[in-house]
Parts: C-alpha cells; sequence; structure tokens
C-alpha cells in the first residue's frame, strides 16, 4: 500500500497529496486513527480522506487501513539484489525465486477483494470475453484464455494489436475484455480498450495502479510491481499476471457451480486419449 501510494502522488488533488505524505510519513500511526482524527491530524477534510481511499484502489477507509495495516505488518519479506555479472549460479537461483515471492506477496496484500468480486461477476454474466495483450502480456493472456475456455465460456485471446483492435471495435454490449499490461501505456492497447468501450463493451484491466490504462477500464486489478522494464523483459509482473488470471478462473468454476464437473470432464476425456499408457515406471 505504502508502495501504491508513492506511485499515485503525482496524480492526486493537492489536499490529497498532503494526506498521502501524512500517511507516508506516520503509516503506523495512521492504522489506529478513526477516520475524524485522521481528518483532524492531517488537517484535511473527511471527503478528501474518502477520495483518497478509491485513488489508491480502495473501496472505503475501513478496506484502506486493513490493507495499510497488513503492508506494515507483513513488510517486504524478500529483499531484491541485482544479479551480478559474476553471480553464481545458486545466487541467480534464490535472488530470480525470492523477487518473484516477494512481489506475489505484495500483489496478494494490495489486491482489493471488492475489484476481484466485481470482476468476477462482469466475467459471469459475459456474452463473449476477448484477453488482450502484446509481447509478454500476450502471453498471459493466451493462459487466461486458456483456462477460461476449458470451463466453457466463449474466450478468444490476442496478441496482435491489428487484430484485437479491430476485434475491439466489432464487440457488443455484454462482451468483457481483459486487457494485460504491466505498464499500461501501451497505445495499441489503449486504443483497443477505447473502442471497446466505445461499442458497449466492458473492460477489466490488469495492469499497474498509476496507468492510463487502470484509469480508461471498467474494473482495474492492480499489479504494481517494479520492474526495469527498459532493459529486461518483464519477470515479476508477467508472474503477478498469471496468479490474477488464476483467481479469476477460480472465482468463475466457483459460479459455474454444478455445471463444471461435466464440463472438465469431457475436456480432460479428450486429452487422456492423446496421452500413452501409464506402465508403472
Amino acid at each position: 500500500m505504502l508502495n501504491r501510494i508513492e506511485a499515485t502522488l503525482t496524480q492526486l488533488r493537492p489536499s490529497e497529496r498532503k494526506l498521502a505524505t501524512y500517511v507516508l510519513d506516520a503509516p503506523r500511526e495512521v492504522v489506529d486513527l478513526s477516520m475524524n482524527e485522521l481528518a483532524e491530524r492531517a488537517n484535511v477534510s473527511q471527503p478528501t480522506i474518502a477520495r483518497f481511499c478509491q485513488a489508491v484502489g480502495c473501496s472505503g477507509y475501513r478496506e484502506f487501513k486493513i490493507r495499510l495495516a497488513q503492508g506494515i505488518a507483513q513488510g517486504v519479506p524478500f529483499v531484491h539484489r541485482d544479479v551480478r555479472p559474476d553471480e553464481p549460479v545458486p545466487g541467480i537461483a534464490s535472488k530470480v525465486l525470492d523477487r518473484t515471492i516477494g512481489s506475489l506477496m505484495q500483489v496478494r496484500n494490495n489486491l482489493s477483494p471488492d475489484s476481484i468480486g466485481q470482476a468476477i461477476e462482469l466475467l459471469a454474466s459475459a456474452r463473449r470475453i476477448e484477453f488482450y495483450g502484446a509481447g509478454a502480456s500476450g502471453i498471459a493472456a493466451q493462459d487466461m484464455q486458456h483456462k477460461f475456455f476449458r470451463l466453457g465460456v466463449p474466450a478468444v485471446a490476442y496478441s496482435d494489436p491489428h487484430i484485437y483492435g479491430m476485434s475491439a471495435a466489432l464487440l457488443k454490449e455484454g462482451d468483457v475484455v481483459v486487457a494485460i499490461s504491466n505498464t499500461g501505456r501501451t497505445r495499441d492497447l489503449l486504443e483497443a480498450t477505447q473502442l471497446a468501450r466505445t461499442a458497449g463493451a466492458s473492460v477489466i484491466a490488469i495492469t499497474h495502479s498509476n496507468s492510463p490504462l487502470a484509469r480508461q477500464a471498467s474494473i482495474a486489478l492492480f499489479a504494481d510491481v517494479d520492474e526495469d522494464t527498459d532493459v529486461y523483459s518483464p519477470l515479476t509482473s508477467r508472474i503477478a499476471h498469471l496468479a490474477i488470471g488464476d483467481v479469476l478462473a477460480v472465482g468463475m468454476a466457483l459460479r459455474l457451480g454444478d455445471r463444471l464437473p461435466s464440463q472438465l470432464a469431457r475436456a480432460k476425456e479428450v486429452i487422456n486419449r492423446r496421452r500413452t499408457a501409464n506402465d508403472g515406471r
């Protein structure tokens, strides 16, 4: 939560920025304050606190304090250190894996349950679901589509900007786009999601909280993972996106209820026919 507040500072109104600075300076104190007490100590109004909570991805002050407390209690459990040019193999493995685990913990602590619930409801009522992503995010889009179509949901995935741009323009009300982007600033993806919204479709964004894509989406699921994507391909953000996709798929499966076992059984039967017999070795 503290990382998210820092990331959104430049996007906040002056009064909200004043509140954000107070929270960053004394986060442990804020956890124990009522909204009225915080308003007095930070010298801001209660409506400012409400707007600030929404700006950092919370439904209200109660959820904000819970997630702030979780972040303070657990902190960042793994410290990332850059891999040196002469790094031995054990160091490479431990540093990459520690960074990934730490990022997943951070996403778990910051992910809004309310937003997840709203996204699942939107997907459960969708006429058609399309997953968009470019580059590494395109691979994540394909992985999510693979999980959803096995649930019997009409779903496709596109990673070619020309294709998902055209497809977005042809969507209708009741359709849902899941747009995936680490930076949330890819011009082609932004144009496609805008076309989808104009056509009447809803957009779920899996992206950074401080991004144009997050602001453009119907529902935004934040994966605030810090990476130097100017040099390296996305690593931990890709894992975070896949994990959020898994959360949505499991939520969707639970919504399907009794219909799901028979659908999965039929799909599993096809897969089993393509495997060799198990001879016990």
